[in-house]
């Protein structure tokens, strides 16, 4: 389980803007979630979930990754602040990231 504290310290340092918002990915034990969030307004632009998807949590991932990417490029953000929750930059959140950056996401 992530602590508190491990995600207020992550989030003083990882702000979104309207420019350049905010992507915050969450992880359970079956699925996964992502967002993109204007820290300065304090709204979702665009989100994906793999809730209604079956099969691995790596396709899971690929799956989230490259709709994030599509919600993304039709709301026109092309530039997006990765914040990873305090989980570990590995295994389905690298994959997650790894398949936005192909959708054209730059980190």
């Amino acid at each position: 389980m992530i602590s508190k504290r491990l995600k207020k310290k992550t989030r003083m340092i990882v702000k979104g803007s309207t420019s350049r918002p905010r992507l915050a990915v969450f992880r359970s034990l079956t699925n996964l979630s992502a967002q993109l969030i204007d820290d300065s307004t304090g709204k979702t632009l665009a989100c994906a979930s793999s809730v209604k998807e079956k099969g691995t949590r790596t396709e899971k991932a690929k799956f989230v990754g490259s709709q994030i990417a599509k919600s993304a490029a039709q709301a026109k953000i092309k530039s997006v602040v990765f914040d990873r929750g305090g989980f570990v930059y590995q295994g389905v959140v690298q994959i997650l990231a790894d398949e936005a950056r192909r959708g054209g996401l730059e980190f």
